[in-house]
C-alpha cells in the first residue's frame, strides 16, 4: 500500500509546539474530508505523527451540501472513538463544527439553539469563498449577543478581501478572532492566499493555526514543506497563538 510516509523530507515537521489542531475534516462520512473511519484513522496517525496531541475536528454545517447537526456529527464522532479505541490510538478527539454563515446559521442563532464550540463559547464560521454574506457582521454581532465568541476559519483563503482588507480591521476591532490554515503558508491554494496570509501575520492578527486537513493530500502538502516550520516557530514565537491552551 502507498505510504506517503516513505518520501524523504528534509525539514523535521513538528507541530508539538500547537499540541492542538483546532480545524479539520476527521470525522468519517459525513462532509467533504475523510471519507470513511480508515480514512480518518490513516488522517490521524498521520497527524500525530507531526506532534499534534489533541484535535477538535470540525465537520461543516452548510445546509446547501451538509446537513450536519449535533445527532450527525455526534454518531460519526462515536464511531470514529469506537475504532481509535479498538486500535488503542491514545489521542483526544473532540467534535464541534465549522458553520457556514448562511440562512440555516441565522435561524440556529434566531431559535437560540446551542452551537457546537471548539473551546469554551469559541465557535469556528466561515463565510463564502465567492463573497461574504450581505448580513456577515450582523450574524457575528449576533453571535457575541448570544455569548459566543466568533473565530473566522481561514480569512486568508478569502481572495476577494485582497483589495478591501478594512474588513480585517473591522473584524478585529469587533472581536473576531482569525484561524490561520497552515496550508496557506506552503503556498497549496495559490499566491493570493499565501500573500494575504502574510499580510495577516504582519498586522498581528493571527490568533489561531489550523490544518484543515480533509485528505491525504493535505496531510503530504504540510509535511513535507520546506518553509513552515519557519513561520509556525515565528507564529508561536509571538506569544499570540492559542492552540496550546486548547
Amino acid at each position: 500500500m502507498f505510504s506517503i510516509f516513505k518520501k524523504k523530507y528534509t525539514v523535521k515537521t513538528d507541530f508539538s509546539g500547537l499540541r492542538a489542531d483546532m480545524h479539520s475534516h476527521l470525522l468519517p462520512g459525513i462532509d467533504d474530508g475523510a471519507t470513511d473511519v480508515h480514512n480518518s484513522i490513516e488522517l490521524i496517525r498521520g497527524l500525530k505523527d507531526l506532534g499534534y496531541e489533541k484535535f477538535i475536528t470540525t465537520p461543516h454545517i452548510f445546509w446547501d451540501m451538509y446537513k450536519n447537526d449535533p445527532k450527525t456529527i455526534g454518531a460519526a464522532h462515536t464511531l470514529l472513538l469506537k475504532e481509535m479505541n479498538t486500535l488503542q490510538l491514545d489521542i483526544p478527539l473532540a467534535a464541534a463544527a465549522e458553520y457556514y454563515l448562511d440562512d440555516h446559521f441565522d435561524m440556529l442563532l434566531e431559535a437560540k439553539t446551542p452551537l457546537l464550540p471548539v473551546k469554551d463559547k469559541m465557535v469556528l464560521v466561515e463565510f463564502s469563498f465567492i463573497a461574504p454574506s450581505v448580513n456577515f457582521k450582523n450574524q457575528l454581532f449576533q453571535m457575541q449577543i448570544n455569548g459566543y465568541q466568533p473565530i473566522l476559519a481561514h480569512p486568508e483563503r478569502y481572495s476577494y478581501l485582497l483589495n478591501n482588507k478594512k474588513i480585517f480591521d473591522d473584524l478585529k476591532s469587533d472581536g473576531c478572532l482569525f484561524q490561520l490554515n497552515l496550508l496557506s503558508l506552503t503556498g497549496y491554494y495559490g499566491k493570493p492566499a499565501a500573500d494575504l496570509a502574510q499580510y495577516l501575520i504582519k498586522m498581528n492578527y493571527v490568533d489561531l493555526l489550523g490544518t484543515d486537513l480533509h485528505h491525504l493530500r493535505h496531510l503530504e502538502a504540510i509535511r513535507f514543506s520546506s518553509n513552515l516550520m519557519a513561520s509556525v516557530s515565528s507564529l508561536l514565537d509571538s506569544g499570540r497563538i492559542l492552540n496550546p491552551t486548547f
